[in-house]
This record gives structure tokens, C-alpha cells and sequence, in this order.
């Protein structure tokens, strides 16, 4: 298989995501799961991979991204985020409509056209969901962060983050009112919900919603 297959880059993205706000490296099984395919084929492409020496991998045991292999996600992630960020503003589509759309454009794009967007759009250094936009050289600019469903009652923060994994959680939160850079503050924690307040008025997030955002810590 060609290093430059679109397959190839859809697992080093996932890999690279897996870990991007959680210490947990991905299992196979994981892998298999977030990708959609079966643990055999994930079996077979991580051995490909390996032998690129895009991944570090030990049988039965978790995926990790060599020096190499990190190069080469980040650029499919510039990729990805500087696609959904030009979708939002030029385009009109919804933060809960672009990654789909973003799955497939990424593979077609020409390096200058991806130029040329990254550009009109300002040098974005986030997409619409928060994620950081690595540059270029691959560097990243991200400041330290609590998870919504972590944080203790009484804290405030201004929300940096939101998983587009569930677009029906993203679209819950615009009907609340809750986005990027929307100072939130924590009033009480529940097993199953989180209160928080925004502005004046009071909002109960389902836990799921708290698990998918991050705010300053």
C-alpha cells in the first residue's frame, strides 16, 4: 500500500486524536471501533505501518505514533480542521456539518489550494470545535485545559473545546446558548449531570455533554 494512501492517513489522524486530550494510548480494538472496520483489518494495517515506521506496536498492545508518524497526522489534521474551519466561514455549514465533509475533502486538496484557504482564512490557529490547527512546521498553539465533566462546583472557565464526535450534543449546546470562548460556571456535579451557569440563567448538560467539553483551566 502506497504511504501516501488516504487509509493510512485516516489512522494516523485517529491515532493522533485518540490521545490529543487523554493520556490513554489506542488499543486495537479502539482503533477498530472509531474507524469502523474490522480488527483483522486494523491487524494488517498496523503491521504496514509499522514497518513505514509511522507506528510503534507490540502484539495485543497499544498503537503509538513514532517521530515520523506524528509528522505525517499532524499534516492530515491541518488538513482536516483548516477544511471545517472554511466550511463554518465561507460556506455557511453548521459546526455539527463539517466533519463528514472535511473525512473527504482532506484527501483531495492540492498543498497550495490548502495554502491559499489557510491564508483567506487569517492563519486560523482553531477550528470551530476548539481543536487546534497545527501549522505548517507542525506546531501547535493550546493552553491547559479542565474537562467540563471533571471540573469541582464553584469553578469558572471559558469553554476551549467541544468534541464534534456527537453532532447531536453540539447541537444541544447552541440551543443552550454554550460555544467557544462561553464562560461557564459550575454549580453542582451529579453522576448524570452537570448545572452549569452561563450568564444569568441556568443550564443542566446530560454527563455526555459535560464528557465532550473543555474549558480553561
Amino acid at each position: 500500500m502506497p504511504a501516501t494512501s488516504p487509509a493510512i492517513e485516516d489512522y494516523l489522524k485517529t491515532v493522533y486524536a485518540h490521545t490529543e486530550w487523554q493520556p490513554d494510548p489506542i488499543t486495537p480494538s479502539v482503533l477498530a471501533s472509531r474507524l469502523g472496520v474490522a480488527p483483522s483489518s486494523v491487524t494488517e494495517m498496523v503491521k504496514k505501518m509499522a514497518a513505514q515506521g509511522l507506528v510503534a506496536h507490540v502484539p495485543y498492545g497499544a498503537v503509538r505514533l513514532t517521530d515520523a508518524g506524528l509528522a505525517r497526522a499532524l499534516g492530515v489534521v491541518r488538513r482536516h480542521r483548516l477544511i471545517e474551519t472554511w466550511l463554518v466561514q465561507e460556506m455557511g455549514y453548521g459546526w455539527d456539518e463539517v466533519h463528514d465533509e472535511a473525512e473527504v475533502l482532506e484527501h483531495a486538496l492540492s498543498d497550495r489550494l490548502l495554502e491559499a484557504i489557510d491564508a483567506r482564512l487569517g492563519r486560523p490557529v482553531r477550528d470551530p470545535h476548539g481543536d487546534a490547527i497545527p501549522a505548517a512546521d507542525g506546531s501547535l498553539q493550546r493552553g491547559p485545559t479542565v474537562l467540563l465533566a471533571d471540573a469541582e462546583p464553584g469553578r469558572t472557565g471559558a469553554v476551549v473545546r467541544i468534541s464534534d464526535r456527537d453532532p447531536a450534543v453540539l447541537r444541544a449546546l447552541d440551543d443552550a446558548g454554550v460555544g467557544l470562548d462561553t464562560v461557564v460556571t459550575v454549580t453542582d456535579a451529579a453522576p448524570a449531570s452537570v448545572i452549569v451557569v452561563v450568564g444569568a440563567r441556568a443550564h443542566t448538560l446530560p454527563r455526555a455533554a459535560a464528557e465532550a467539553i473543555w474549558i480553561t483551566a
